[in-house]
């Protein structure tokens, strides 16, 4: 399978950042029954290697890694299955940790230079975050208009209402956290809230085909 045109042609990774291990789980039970079948964990959940290595083994899930912060955290999330993966910072050698495992990597990004960077580094794709506050979708069309063999994830501050935005400013697939999976919302139980978030934007998504 190939895991960067997995997430391109997926547009969304849900990114799950909760504050328990039943939340994430149970984030990505609604969404995967609301047709998403791609995910990232983040490093800040606890419990998320053991989520990961667990989501691994669905065959009908891409499970991948966030918020990683050194090469170790990479490796140790690659055994545990993970298929990608994603730092919010430029971290020497985790482009090379990935490719040895045949594992995309998304390395991070705020100015031009970073962002040539992480590309010369051999990101499978630069992740510009926070995305909103960096100028959103403006930001990445002028960075597209000099880099346009970057491929770019934009995160932070990306909803169904900006989705058609970010893609038409040039991202290649985005990330989506507290506006598809609140936490708020996984921890008071309200499954309702999440499932209609995932069929808002599943409804974008379909709008953009």
């Amino acid at each position: 399978m190939d895991i960067k045109a997995n997430l391109i042609s997926a547009r969304v990774a849900p990114v799950i950042r909760t504050s328990t291990e039943a939340a994430a789980r149970r984030g990505v039970e609604l969404l995967a029954d609301e047709g998403f079948a791609l995910f990232e964990i983040t490093l800040t959940t606890p419990g998320a290697m053991e989520v990961i290595a667990d989501l691994a083994k669905d065959p009908d899930l891409t499970v991948g890694v966030g918020t990683v912060m050194n090469v170790d955290q990479g490796k140790a999330a690659i055994d545990a299955g993970a298929s990608f993966v994603v730092s919010p910072a430029f971290i020497p050698g985790l482009s090379e940790t990935g490719a040895a495992s045949g594992v995309p990597v998304a390395l991070g990004a705020a100015t031009p230079t970073e962002a040539l960077r992480a590309n010369e580094a051999g990101a499978a794709f630069v992740k510009v975050f926070p995305a909103a506050q960096l100028g959103g979708p403006g930001f990445i069309k002028a960075l597209k208009s000099v880099y346009p063999m970057i491929d770019i994830m934009p995160t932070g501050g990306i909803e169904a209402g900006n989705l058609a935005d970010y893609f038409a400013a040039g991202a290649a697939c985005v990330g989506m956290g507290g506006k598809l999976v609140s936490d708020a919302a996984l921890v008071a139980k309200d499954d309702e809230a999440i499932r209609a978030a995932a069929r808002t934007v599943k409804a974008a998504l379909k709008e953009l085909a």
